[in-house]
């Protein structure tokens, strides 16, 4: 039987956590450099500056694919926590910019995540949905807004349907369970906002055609009075 001795030992165990510390600390740095940018493209987003959070987008995507190539030896790492975390952040941002721009959207392999990370970014994009729709509402884009309702429930009709242990997905369900009283408060919101627009414009036709009446009287009576 071959032996070696403590000291080579201590050697090469201190050889291999030096680099799995510096790849670990890297990796954590990359990441979180990720969620800023992901959540800097959400904000010029809700703005409409689309090729600015697209900017940011596509350097969170080589920041990721760079967390790849750091942490191919240590796999462990790269399945920690910390970069999932970042690569639902980025889905969330990519998922939700492409569907307020009503681009198509991307999957999984457009975007080279994970799909725990994915799903549960998808779910997340919701929430960024809800606050650009209000947004539209104050302009009263409601055509938008009845697209970006219909998008919401399409996603969570997807994810609702995926039983499966919280082990594989992150706890999806957790974030399915947030989705849905999103969205039924946006609903609650986009009815109330319809209903006050409809309100609005029956009053508005009221009050045109009582001047109008109005109108017409006060030319009839000058007309008597001239006569």
């Amino acid at each position: 039987m071959k032996t070696i001795d403590i000291h080579t030992i201590h050697m090469e165990a201190e050889t291999y956590f030096t680099q799995k510390n510096l790849a670990r600390e890297n990796e954590i740095a990359l990441s979180r450099k990720v969620i800023q940018l992901s959540g800097s493209a959400v904000r010029f987003m809700h703005r409409k500056e689309f090729e600015e959070a697209q900017q940011r987008i596509l350097q969170a995507h080589d920041l990721l694919e760079q967390i790849k190539t750091t942490t191919k030896e240590h796999p462990d790492l790269y399945f920690s926590g910390t970069i999932q975390d970042a690569q639902k952040e980025y889905t969330e941002a990519a998922v939700s910019l492409a569907i307020i721009r009503q681009q198509p959207l991307p999957g999984p392999a457009d975007l080279q995540v994970e799909w725990a990370p994915y799903v549960n970014g998808l779910g997340e994009a919701i929430g960024e949905m809800r606050r650009h729709l209000l947004l539209e509402m104050i302009h009263d884009n409601m055509d938008i807004c009845e697209y970006l309702l219909q998008a919401m429930d399409d996603i969570y009709g997807a994810l609702a349907a995926l039983i499966f242990p919280d082990a594989l997905t992150n706890n999806l369900r957790r974030t399915v369970d947030s989705a849905r009283g999103i969205i039924e408060k946006t609903r609650g919101d986009f009815v109330t906002a319809c209903m006050n627009k409809k309100v609005q414009t029956h009053i508005d036709q009221m009050i045109t055609l009582i001047e109008n009446s109005n109108s017409r009287n006060s030319s009839k009576k000058d007309m008597h009075e001239n006569g």
